[in-house]
């Protein structure tokens, strides 16, 4: 069962100006939270990241 669904419909005319459509794009993708692009490449590791994620897996046993 779904609750609280929420849509969005933006109707566009034909011979809209391309400024008015970028403008409506933003407004519908606009995020809410964490940018998260802001940390990519922000940690430096020494080891690669696979091998780090399958020796913290091997911890549990």
């Amino acid at each position: 069962m779904l609750k609280n669904i929420t849509t969005m419909v933006t109707v566009i005319k034909k011979g809209t100006n391309k400024e008015i459509i970028n403008k409506l794009l933003k407004k519908a993708f606009k995020t809410k939270g964490v940018d998260t692009h802001k940390y990519c490449g922000v940690i430096k590791l020494k080891e690669d990241s696979l091998v780090i994620q399958k020796r913290m897996r091997d911890e549990w046993e």
